[in-house]
């Protein structure tokens, strides 16, 4: 039997193969992980649905695949060791069979690939499969196609000669109709999405396809193709930044008595094994606000015209890794300690760089925080993170002479930007919002750091 790509997660269609973990002829059992799928950038163990002897493995590494798509085939009865045997029989078998008899001569090759369409500047392409495309019969035959695909293409008034087809003889599948109407759907979703034209009320002319440069005309380059990771972060964050109006409140709180506790403590929490690091501290920070501006807590449901306050807060935390932005989740850090939330981030993050976060690790989020200070730079402006309502960016804090009213004063000075949802959040509240995290970060009570209560390991 076959063993086929099971339903992923929510709102998930298709993921890439980063390995492989049974070769042919070797016998699995059921629920026996047979593959690792990346996957809205968590890395997921793909189980066999069937027990036996694999005699063909039909995907490979790096290849993207979707639900449905057949991963193995498994003989239940047979001995491992044997699929390649089987495999020789079966085509010593076939091999005498007479070939199929040819189609008409228009049919006798499968219907080539449109030409990509050149524009109107030299060395650009635009890669559509269906653009500009025309079945072209030589002989006046229809395209390729059963009497079924023909039947479903009269009723719903398709013209088969702009579909390809990818059967033999370029005979045209359900699967290339399938295909054809996905591809309308997302132009036409792509379309939606364009914001109004000011002042027309008119949505804006739809988006231009994607265009190919051939950059090697003037000089040597490298291609790259992008990960599953590196795509999903580019769909999401191009989404956000085409449907959230973004507002940024900037400022600049005087962490340096924050920064001495942190320095009087950091040893007891290394006996804990745990990190104190500024990003904790900015989490347990950022809780304590959440509740008290509890829009910057919620979402925004477009469909029922809501906005959902949430009575929890859990508070998503940029992650960078070798293979991309992740944001996994600290949760219910409003009740946490922050040696709690200490041990949570350092082990989120060693998971993230190790690449086992799973979808749940990185769900459910109410808040972002992105800290950019361990690498450098000041004032940032980040990019919400739906379907959150607002991120808070902090920068590299700097040592400036502030002014005491009677002398100047080395202090420690760390950059804040919250950016926010315009629709949900007005601009008096993001001042507000901005002033209380400083206020958090200058007045963080020493009794939030102590170890007093925090859980056992």
């Amino acid at each position: 039997m076959d063993v086929l790509l099971p339903p992923l997660s929510e709102g998930a269609d298709s993921g890439t193969v980063v390995s492989i973990m049974v070769s042919e002829g070797d016998r699995i059992e059921k629920d026996q992980t047979i593959l690792e799928l990346e996957n809205e950038k968590a890395i997921a163990p793909i189980p066999s649905t069937a027990a036996g002897v694999i005699t063909k493995i039909h995907v490979s590494e790096g290849q993207t695949i979707s639900e449905g798509s057949k991963l193995i085939s498994v003989d239940e009865g047979g001995e491992a060791g044997d699929s390649k045997k089987e495999t020789k029989k079966e085509t010593a078998k076939e091999a005498p069979k007479a070939p199929p008899k040819q189609a008409p001569s228009s049919q006798q090759a499968p219907a080539a690939a449109p030409a990509p369409s050149k524009t109107a500047y030299e060395g650009q392409t635009i890669y559509d499969p269906y653009l500009d495309y025309r079945y072209d019969s030589k002989s006046g035959f229809p395209p390729p196609a059963s009497p079924t695909i023909r039947k479903v293409a009269k009723l719903i008034g398709l013209d088969l000669a702009r579909v390809p087809g990818s059967g033999n003889g370029g005979r045209i599948t359900l699967e290339d109709i399938r295909n054809y109407f996905q591809h309308i759907l997302e132009l036409a979703e792509s379309s939606r999405r364009q914001p109004a034209q000011e002042g027309s009320g008119e949505s804006a002319p739809a988006r231009k396809p994607a265009e190919s440069i051939d950059f090697s005309q003037w000089g040597e380059v490298k291609p790259e193709k992008m990960s599953s990771t590196r795509k999903t972060i580019a769909r999401r964050l191009q989404d956000s930044w085409n449907t959230v109006p973004h507002v940024y409140q900037f400022d600049e709180a005087d962490i340096s008595a924050l920064m001495e506790m942190r320095s009087n403590y950091k040893a007891a929490y290394t006996k804990k094994e745990a990190s104190l690091t500024l990003t904790a501290l900015a989490i347990k920070a950022a809780a304590n606000v959440l509740t008290q501006y509890p829009v910057f807590n919620s979402s925004l449901d477009e469909a029922k015209d809501e906005i959902v306050y949430k009575k929890y807060v859990h508070i998503g935390v940029a992650v960078d890794t070798e293979n991309g932005l992740v944001v996994p989740v600290i949760r219910d850090a409003d009740k946490k300690s922050v040696l709690d939330i200490a041990l949570d981030l350092q082990a989120l993050a060693e998971k993230a760089r190790a690449r086992k976060l799973t979808g749940d690790d990185m769900k459910g989020s109410s808040f972002t925080i992105s800290n950019l200070g361990g690498i450098g730079g000041t004032h940032f402006t980040p990019i919400v993170n739906p379907p959150n309502t607002a991120i808070l960016g902090m920068g590299r804090g700097v040592v400036k002479p502030h002014w005491t009213g009677k002398k100047f004063e080395p202090r420690t000075f760390l950059p804040l930007c919250v950016s926010y949802d315009h629709r949900v959040i007005d601009g008096a509240d993001g001042a507000r919002f901005i002033k209380a995290m400083v206020e958090a970060f200058e007045q963080f009570p020493e009794s939030e750091i102590k170890l007093t209560q925090a859980r056992k390991k």
